[in-house]
């Protein structure tokens, strides 16, 4: 067995940290199956970071900009990936975090040779749990082109989302993967919780291939307030996506009203036909941290909904600022997850943020009784690879 770098927080610390009906989801299957895949990225990122030239640019103390320039990377592509990537080979000691005179923070490398087998975590991973084995594909897919992506010979998306990149997020977007299920199972909770009395309608904003929907819709079968949802309105921008969600989710659900069209995020949501006041409920699995324009995205979102209506963004979230974390090896390839409108007190970056981050932001954007499930603020303080939770809040 592999060994881990981190303290194994056992059942009974969990039981104490993580309460209720969620604590089943982490079991140590599941915990071990969560560091093999940190282990695994850490390898491949070793690897990533050799094959790209960067660890040849960093062999003297060099800053980011310096190591993409050395590398013959493109600067505004490989800026936020090489910065991630030096932060985690210096968490894990494969590299220095040199403070030079002015505050100018340099790196150098000391990447081994060679690298750890990442085949041996994936055999691992096999042995104990199969059915997490779709993470670990979009991992090595995202390693296989980061080059291509870094020097600018393809864009992310098109490097991510090629019909072999379709078909390995098919299955990563499932709740049959239990590393991405967990999301979806959190999320559902919170959002039956905060959906209001009396239901209304429910709009989820980019529903993918439906998965986050399937965990909330039998959320609300079992706890029997199905027949509270007026309508479901799944909206997703990729109309393939969208496709094969109206397919699944129909034959799965027969009996609800559901509906399903496009919508961007980054638009007027009028322009999907969703019209001021008339939800009750938004929801969104891991989407709405791509918004371009946050402030703006929440803004539509407090239009849409309804007085005293509800927001659930289930989501990745970030325990510490600037600690990085696994899955952003695979995103930041991405332009949409990179680049956003920064706003220094509550959207310092692109992508992921943190829970205090998303309360500010939440806040500071017409919401009011903001709350984080599970409460990161305690989880964190023993496990500070937690990054899964639910935030809710209502329309001031």
């Amino acid at each position: 067995m592999l060994e881990s770098n981190q303290r194994r927080v056992g059942l009974g610390e969990r039981a104490a940290l993580i309460h209720g009906e969620i604590l089943p989801l982490f079991s140590d299957t599941f915990v071990r199956s969560c560091e093999l895949l940190e282990e695994y990225v850490a390898r491949l990122a070793g690897a990533v970071f050799r094959s790209t030239g960067l660890e040849r640019a960093c062999k003297d103390a060099v800053t980011v900009d310096e190591a993409i320039i050395g590398a013959g990377l493109v600067p505004g592509i490989a800026r936020v990936p090489a910065a991630w990537l030096l932060g985690m080979l210096t968490a894990r000691g494969w590299a220095n975090l040199i403070d030079s005179a002015g505050g100018t923070v340099r790196y150098r490398t000391l990447l081994p040779s060679p690298l750890p087998d990442a085949d041996a975590v994936l055999a691992e991973q096999t042995e104990r749990d199969a059915r997490c084995l779709p993470s670990y594909r979009i991992v090595a897919l995202a390693a296989e082109r980061y080059p291509a992506v870094l020097r600018g010979e393809i864009s992310g998306e098109q490097a991510l989302f090629d019909p072999e990149g379709i078909s390995a997020w098919l299955r990563y977007f499932s709740n049959a993967n239990p590393l991405y299920a967990v999301t979806n199972a959190i999320g559902a909770v919170a959002a039956e919780r905060a959906l209001p009395p009396g239901g209304g309608a429910v709009l989820e904003l980019g529903g993918g291939f439906g998965s986050g929907a399937e965990a909330l819709l039998a959320r609300l079968e079992a706890t029997g307030r199905g027949a509270e949802v007026s309508s479901y309105r799944l909206t997703e921008l990729v109309a393939m996506f969208l496709r094969r969600a109206d397919k699944a989710l129909r034959a799965r659900f027969p009996g609800f009203p559901l509906a399903f069209g496009a919508l961007d995020i980054n638009r007027p949501f009028s322009e999907g036909g969703v019209a001021p006041g008339s939800v009750a409920l938004v929801y969104g699995v891991n989407v709405v941290h791509v918004a371009r324009d946050l402030a703006a995205t929440l803004g539509e979102i407090r239009a849409a909904l309804a007085r005293n209506g509800a927001l659930v963004l289930a989501e990745c979230v970030r325990p510490f600022p600037g600690q990085p974390i696994y899955v952003e090896f695979v995103f930041n390839l991405l332009g949409t997850f990179r680049d956003a409108v920064l706003v220094p007190e509550w959207r310092p970056n692109g992508g992921f943020l943190t829970p205090e981050q998303w309360t500010a932001a939440l806040a500071a954007n017409g919401f009011t009784d903001v709350r984080v499930f599970p409460d990161i603020s305690t989880i964190r303080q023993e496990i500070p690879q937690f990054v899964v939770a639910a935030i809710s809040a209502r329309r001031a």
